[in-house]
């Protein structure tokens, strides 16, 4: 599906998210170094999973008001939000104020907002694109997302550090700009009857909505496709988010140099810090320059190969980074360690848009958003596991968790054929995936 075919929403939100994610990824790689300057490392760690636990009650309270509020004015309240929190941000960072506290608050209110933003954004792209194209959009937004990802630090490495608060300011009025144009270019695209069904009843108390949401999600829970969807989706966390863990601890400490070009008496060599950031660099060049194409290639195969296969790349992949020692080597590594990223993006977000029901889109894609935020918990105990068993044995664990998401995935797959047409208020099963035409 082309991106001049694209319903007028998704046009308007790719312009406006690649510009607020490029904004983002300038000063976003340099905020761990801002707070431990302000708050010291054990404050900072506290005051960062804080924040984390916050997002991911935002994340749950964003799906739920996506399908009772409607896609269209939780987007422009999330954005309006995250305008907020980045100018109180840039205020107390500014050198006339130079407040820490406001500053955190700033930034804990940003990522509040921003994670109420993200299942609005999910729900809104399957409710206008047909089941058959879901993949490549979804594609899409992702490759969108790390060209900022390659494009951000760089920028951020000549502006963020001496003007912190004018990028901080910058990103305010991006997300106040985008706010404005979605609250008066945007249309509503969640379903009537969804609206209908998270009206409460006249004179109910406050708390009936409450009652009504922790019922959706005990719902979400009991749907047993989607929880082992889930389980294997945070196992399979702990290997693609080494990335930024063990990968650069890993190259520190065993490549003290590594040539990567040599000619007759000369040499460049990086030493293993530097190497990382060339490795970082390359992941963010691949998927930018891949992911829609690896997409499309994978909608040939059945989701069962697609998950399956991509468990399995990343766990090849790895096994083959902790046996390389030389550049080339680790460029071969990445390479496959991308392509199961690549494997993994849009099909999986797909599968979340087609096992949902329709009127609780918003809540599925909230509670499949949890796979990334629980992995993300655990990803870096890797980083003292590696004192215990060394590098060698941490890998081969890591891969191994990613071979057991493998199979976690083949017994969800199984599950699924297994499943009878759901019951009235019942969640459905995701439907086959249809066989598609790239001619």
């Amino acid at each position: 599906m082309r991106i001049r075919d694209w319903d007028t929403n998704l046009k308007l939100r790719l312009g406006g998210e690649t510009a607020f994610n490029v904004i983002f990824w300038t000063f976003f790689p340099f905020l761990s170094i801002y707070f431990t300057n302000a708050f010291g490392k054990g404050w900072t760690g506290m005051l960062l999973v804080l924040s984390q636990l916050l997002s991911v009650l935002a994340n749950l309270i964003g799906g739920y008001c996506a399908d009772r509020f409607g896609r269209k004015r939780m987007m422009v309240f999330a954005a309006s939000g995250q305008a907020f929190g980045y100018a109180l941000f840039a205020c107390a960072a500014s050198p006339w104020v130079n407040l820490h506290a406001p500053a955190f608050a700033g930034f804990t209110l940003a990522s509040f907002f921003g994670a109420l933003y993200w299942p609005a954004s999910q729900a809104m792209v399957a409710d206008v694109v047909d089941e058959k194209h879901q993949s490549s959009v979804f594609a899409i937004f992702y490759t969108a997302s790390n060209m900022a990802v390659v494009v951000g630090p760089l920028l951020g490495s000549f502006l963020y550090k001496d003007n912190p608060y004018a990028v901080l300011a910058a990103a305010a009025v991006i997300c106040a700009a985008i706010a404005l144009v979605m609250r008066g270019r945007l249309s509503e695209t969640r379903p009537a009857h969804v609206a209908d069904r998270y009206k409460t009843a006249s004179g109910a108390p406050w708390y009936a909505a409450v009652t009504a949401q922790l019922r959706d999600y005990r719902v979400i829970a009991a749907d047993r496709v989607f929880l082992l969807f889930s389980i294997a989706g945070v196992l399979l966390a702990q290997t693609f988010m080494q990335l930024d863990l063990l990968f650069p601890v890993f190259l520190k400490e065993t490549v003290p140099l590594s040539t990567l070009f040599s000619y007759r008496g000369w040499d460049l060599t990086l030493t293993g810090q530097q190497l990382f950031g060339l490795i970082v660099s390359e992941n963010g060049l691949f998927v930018a320059l891949f992911t829609v194409i690896v997409t499309k290639w994978m909608t040939k195969y059945r989701d069962r190969i697609v998950f399956i296969g991509g468990a399995l790349f990343y766990a090849l992949g790895m096994i083959m980074f902790c046996n390389m020692s030389t550049f080339w080597g680790f460029t071969a590594a990445i390479a496959v360690f991308t392509l199961a990223e690549l494997m993994s993006a849009g099909p999986q977000q797909a599968f979340v848009a087609r096992l949902a029901p329709e009127e609780m889109r918003g809540q599925y894609f909230a509670a499949a958003s949890l796979r990334f935020t629980l992995g993300r918990t655990i990803a870096p105990m890797s980083i003292p596991l590696t004192g215990m068993l060394g590098f060698k044995w941490t890998f081969a664990a890591l891969a191994l968790l990613a071979v057991l998401s493998a199979v976690i995935y083949n017994a969800m797959f199984n599950k699924l054929e297994e499943a009878p047409r759901r019951p009235e208020g019942k969640p459905r099963r995701a439907k086959p995936k249809p066989e598609i035409d790239l001619k």
